[in-house]
């Protein structure tokens, strides 16, 4: 079954892993629409896919050739692509970060609810080598996890007209920190119980923030002793001037204590653990980069012509714990996660 996409907003990965990933499954997928806020750009992109550019996320929602919208980039558009993809009952795969507040994210889920259509959230932390074999080592040799250390730290997009949570103007890449959030669940296998959190203001406006600090307890595990608590901190303090210090001594993307052993990922194929035997060094490689796994798996999941609210579930969840966390900043008390 050959999936007939509606390509709406060319996001940051989109040379470097939807691209490739389309060309790749060129049995899987056909392009038949572009649509992106800079039309030159869309137009171009659709010579080289030879598909045609389209002025309206509506029109290509509601186009009889398209089969399932990629939503890639919603700094223009927001969530309304996803609702007229649900009007249209049309799949969606979300990879664009969405700046939500607490009851817009509630009602979107509801809408794509009853909508009935097959939603996924782009999380490829969760596909990458490094991960699925952090697992195995957490199974068999490392023990549950205790605590996690979750680190992402970018340069500042100043200027762009970003809308954060609230509709302010936010340099701290909710995306990436939704997506930290969902990574550190999916390794415990709990959910979280309470957050705290703790927010920079950037000065680019009253409630812009360059850095987000979470701290969140987790239930117990049914195997593990103690429950589990999370660190994630993301932030864009560095300035473009300086993206050097991006790279530089960056902590491991994630640390995590286990019960026998400690382990060090930095994504998405490198992996050191130590356990009483030392240190081990692990190169890891996977069959298909994780831009093709993902789309692969939402090809399945429209396949499979069954209603999957996981992924919908898990964006919604995560999205809300941030939402949380910055809260817990603005009250100065730890938010239950209810």
């Amino acid at each position: 079954m050959k999936l007939r996409l509606g390509v709406i907003g060319l996001g940051n990965h989109w040379a470097s892993r939807h691209m490739p990933a389309l060309r790749a499954l060129s049995d899987r997928f056909e392009v038949r629409a572009v649509c992106d806020p800079v039309s030159h750009r869309a137009q171009q992109l659709a010579m080289q896919l030879k598909a045609r550019s389209v002025d309206s996320f509506r029109e290509v929602a509601f186009a009889e050739d398209v089969d399932a919208v990629l939503l890639l980039s919603a700094r223009w558009f927001g969530s309304l692509p996803i609702v007229a993809a649900c009007e249209a009952g049309k799949a969606v795969y979300c990879g664009a970060s969405l700046e939500l507040n607490a009851q817009e994210a509630a009602t979107l889920r509801e809408q794509v609810r009853e909508a009935g259509i097959a939603f996924m959230a782009e999380f490829p932390c969760r596909l990458a080598p490094a991960t699925l074999r952090l697992q195995e080592l957490m199974a068999t040799k490392l023990g549950p996890p205790r605590m996690l250390f979750c680190n992402h730290r970018h340069t500042a997009d100043r200027g762009n007209g970003a809308h954060g949570l609230n509709g302010t103007l936010s340099d701290v890449n909710m995306s990436q920190t939704v997506e930290m959030v969902d990574w550190c669940r999916y390794l415990v296998g709990t959910e979280p119980q309470s957050v705290m959190g703790l927010t920079h203001p950037s000065g680019n406006g009253e409630s812009a923030q360059d850095y987000l600090l979470m701290v969140l307890d987790f239930e117990k595990p049914h195997n593990a002793r103690s429950r589990p608590q999370a660190q994630i901190a993301c932030g864009s303090y560095v300035h473009n001037a300086w993206s050097e210090a991006t790279a530089f001594r960056r902590p491991a993307d994630l640390q995590v204590v286990c019960e026998r052993g400690i382990a060090f990922v930095d994504l998405p194929s490198s992996l050191v653990w130590f356990d009483s035997a030392g240190q081990h060094m692990e190169s890891l490689d996977s069959e298909r980069p994780v831009g093709e796994q993902l789309l692969l798996h939402f090809h399945r999941q429209v396949a499979s012509l069954l209603l999957k609210t996981a992924s919908l579930e898990d964006a919604y969840r995560a999205m809300s714990i941030v939402i949380a966390a910055q809260q817990s900043h603005g009250e100065g008390r730890r938010i239950a996660c209810g």
